[in-house]
């Protein structure tokens, strides 16, 4: 599958530490070899899918969209998880 990111996606990747860029990488190739990796969102945020993944203690969220049609995976937002 093809990966693409949102310009806003894009400039949150730039500004990473290296530690979490590796661990974002590696994300981004479990999504590319497992595409249904991530929980399905519901309600106004359907389509979307989120996949978690920790660093050191810290949880971070992947957000993206697959088009199976195209064969093709959206990057769209990446962050910590807030309580």
């Amino acid at each position: 599958m093809k990966v693409s990111a949102t310009g806003r996606f894009n400039r949150i990747a730039k500004k990473l530490p290296p530690n979490i860029k590796t661990a974002l990488d590696l994300a981004i190739r479990t999504i590319m070899t497992k595409p249904q990796a991530g929980r399905m969102k519901t309600g106004d945020l359907a389509g979307i899918r989120v996949h978690k993944f920790k660093v050191k203690s810290q949880l971070y969220l992947l957000s993206y969209i697959v088009d199976a049609d195209n064969g093709r995976i959206t990057l769209l937002y990446f962050g910590t998880h807030e309580k």
